[in-house]
């Protein structure tokens, strides 16, 4: 029996029960049985990016990150725009993934779950930054999903059945351009 493909859920936000982790917690809900995925949790215990530092052996919650990259099949992320770009603990996270090779050619994707109009410097930046780490940017896999509080349940999960759906085309699709890139 093949191993289920592991997406990794990368939150951008530091703050507990923010809409970027909801979106990342329904993304593992709505989860199709063959797929697993895999939430990061480590975002506030990474050091605070050095070039002198990105050598072996790497701190600790750096080798964490890169491992938990490195042993998944794809990537989505979800975070929130601060000031017209990523936020620095996120942005802090994607600069340990330069010097590294575990994203080169990863699915990647993201979800938008700013409210309308806004988030677009996130997403500018997020695409630079991704180009630069070789990732496999899965175009129609990146989606706009605001998340309304009202259709938020007591579980931190989103309730509203169209999101929940986009979301699982979202997993679909890393999924199959997972699946491409290890035929070969």
């Amino acid at each position: 029996m093949p191993t289920p493909p592991v997406i990794l859920l990368l939150s951008g936000s530091l703050r507990s029960g923010s809409s970027n982790e909801t979106v990342l917690r329904t993304a593992q809900a709505v989860a199709d049985s063959e797929v697993r995925t895999v939430l990061y949790g480590g975002l506030a215990a990474l050091p605070h990016f050095n070039p002198d530092d990105d050598t072996d052996p790497l701190p600790g919650p750096v080798a964490e990150l890169r491992a938990a990259i490195d042993g998944a099949d794809a990537v989505l992320v979800c975070t929130p725009e601060y000031a017209g770009t990523l936020p620095g603990a996120f942005k802090n996270l994607l600069d340990w993934t330069v010097g590294g090779t575990e994203i080169c050619d990863k699915p990647t994707a993201w979800v938008n779950a700013a409210a309308p109009g806004r988030g677009q410097g996130a997403e500018a930046t997020l695409r630079t930054v991704l180009g630069y780490t070789g990732a496999d940017i899965v175009e129609p896999a990146c989606v706009r999903i605001s998340v309304d509080r009202n259709t938020v349940g007591p579980d931190g999960v989103i309730t509203d059945p169209g999101a929940r759906e986009q979301l699982g085309r979202v997993l679909g699709l890393l999924t199959e351009r997972a699946a491409e890139a290890e035929r070969g």
